[in-house]
């Protein structure tokens, strides 16, 4: 549960820090998660991106100010980290559907995102989790080269791009583009490249023999070697997308090891695959 744990912590440090600037690395370091960790375990946990989470607990605890203190528009605005009360303004009407000065007057009940508590989701998996094993294996380090698509993290957007990047890469034959070739029948996707906004690149390719020029939208990629978790049909009831949060929000938190260093990746058996069922399999850097 340490996962939990950690990721409770950052939660409590954002809520103590919500009227000062705030940083992704800065909330990362404080729960001693790597940044791209945290981004993934944080999302996989609360169903949110980091900087999501922030905008609705400042918006939420913005509400609760002008419903209960006499303190300006604009010093509340100021106070949580916007630019302006015009900035400040359209983000609440945004979010609430009514202007600040309009909420004050009339007050209405309003959907306020409350502090994220981990405690009752830990006593539920205590209470009753079921574990789908991996394979624990060692793997080399790998070169891949593939094209870059982005996708960000908010509102659970690239669950329902990556597929589509996968037919836009095979109908594209962006595969026969692919130099130095050493298993041309799997195909990697790796997300990699988080920014502070959740935003992020997804590379699919192919493994290759040595790096070499590339067109533009292609990129190399070192996968360095070491232990992995590898999440393989049959070892769970789903491989694909679903599975990265069963992953990170409830195996990873439970299971006896750390996230290692590198990106996870999906490595799909093209010529095993059909178009009812993907040959997938899903390895997670550990320690």
């Amino acid at each position: 549960m340490e996962h939990y744990t950690r990721i409770q912590y950052a939660i409590t440090f954002i809520e103590e820090q919500l009227q000062e600037a705030l940083s992704l690395e800065t909330i990362a370091a404080r729960a001693g998660f790597s940044l791209y960790h945290f981004q993934r375990l944080f999302h996989a946990v609360t169903g949110f991106t980091v900087q999501e989470y922030i905008r609705k607990r400042r918006m939420s605890r913005a509400a609760e100010e002008l419903r209960v203190t006499r303190h300006t528009v604009l010093d509340i605005s100021v106070s949580y980290q916007y630019g302006s009360q015009e900035a400040f303004t359209r983000a609440f009407a945004g979010y609430f559907g009514m202007a600040p000065a309009q909420y004050r007057k009339k007050q209405p009940l309003l959907a306020l995102q409350l502090p994220i508590d981990l405690v009752a989701l830990t006593a539920n998996i205590r209470g009753g989790l079921t574990m789908y094993k991996p394979d624990i294996i060692e793997r080399p380090a790998t070169r891949i080269i593939g094209y870059n698509y982005p996708t960000n993290l908010n509102n659970e957007r690239y669950f329902e791009e990556i597929p589509g990047f996968y037919a836009h890469f095979g109908s594209q034959e962006y595969f026969a583009r692919i130099p130095n070739k050493a298993r041309p029948a799997f195909a990697y996707g790796i997300p990699h490249s988080y920014g502070e906004d959740g935003a992020f690149s997804f590379l699919i390719g192919e493994e290759v023999t040595s790096f070499a020029e590339v067109e533009d939208g292609f990129a190399c990629l070192e996968l360095p070697g070491g232990k992995y978790a590898a999440f393989r049909n049959g070892t769970m009831p789903e491989v694909g997308q679903n599975a990265w949060k069963y992953i990170y929000g409830t195996w990873l938190p439970n299971s006896n090891y750390e996230r290692g260093e590198g990106p996870d990746f999906e490595v799909t058996d093209v010529l095993a695959s059909t178009p009812e069922k993907i040959s997938m399999t899903i390895y997670i850097p550990i320690r």
